[in-house]
């Protein structure tokens, strides 16, 4: 029997992202309109916002903690979070949770190593940007991680908070994106880490300067690999 997958979610449009990635990858192993149980928690963006404002991720953990125990309650095996940046509270709550979890930023890691990428530009919130959630797990990995300069870091945030939580995908702000990730691939990017979860809704694979890492898309498949792994451990990085 498939594990429960519980979604601790932060904005909406990634994690209706998460989940629907989830439900379209379960067919592919369970057959239509079957996937795992998932259960979803979901405390409103402006509760998240002056802990991050505030850089108070111990706060923010304790958010992840009570979503935790929600989705626990509803029956989640583990929990999984599409939002890159909730991660950088990870030690603030991980000894605590009641189920394991998969990181987003280890599963990213993953999927560079099977292609053999050794320099990752990133692009996310400037939380995320200028955090230590991707440089310290792809250092692991023996992968260098490149932001953008503070400038193009500013313009990246901008239209995250002011376009793509609101479920606006302008034209312009993808062709800004594909500026900045050019400027990065000139620096010796091979890859680009969409690390905010829902650039990948703004970003287009099929005409991005750099291989895409789809941050929210591929944690949504290891969760469904990992509910359906007959024996399998969250990790717990």
């Amino acid at each position: 029997m498939a594990k429960h997958i519980g979604i601790v979610a932060c904005s909406a449009e990634g994690a209706a992202l998460c989940y629907r990635t989830i439900a379209e990858a379960a067919e592919e192993y369970m057959g239509t309109h079957n996937h795992p149980t998932i259960p979803l928690h979901s405390i409103p963006l402006v509760d998240w916002m002056p802990a991050f404002d505030n850089k108070d991720y111990k706060a923010v953990g304790g958010l992840m903690l009570e979503s935790a125990r929600v989705v626990a309650s509803a029956g989640a095996d583990f929990a999984i979070c599409p939002d890159n940046s909730c991660h950088l509270s990870w030690e603030h709550f991980i000894n605590e949770s009641p189920i394991p979890w998969l990181h987003i930023a280890e599963v990213a890691a993953q999927e560079a190593r099977r292609h053999g990428y050794k320099k990752a530009a990133l692009l996310g919130t400037r939380f995320t940007m200028t955090g230590p959630i991707y440089p310290e797990v792809f250092l692991r990995y023996h992968i260098g991680v490149l932001a953008p300069p503070p400038e193009h870091q500013k313009l990246v945030d901008d239209v995250i908070f002011n376009e793509l939580v609101h479920g606006l995908f302008p034209e312009s702000s993808r062709l800004r994106y594909n500026y900045i990730i050019e400027q990065l691939k000139h620096e010796g990017c091979d890859c680009v880490i969409l690390g905010c979860t829902e650039i990948p809704l703004l970003v287009r694979e099929d005409d991005c300067p750099l291989p895409t890492l789809d941050s929210t898309r591929l944690l949504a498949r290891a969760a469904v690999e990992h509910a359906l792994a007959e024996d399998s451990t969250a990790q717990a990085v």
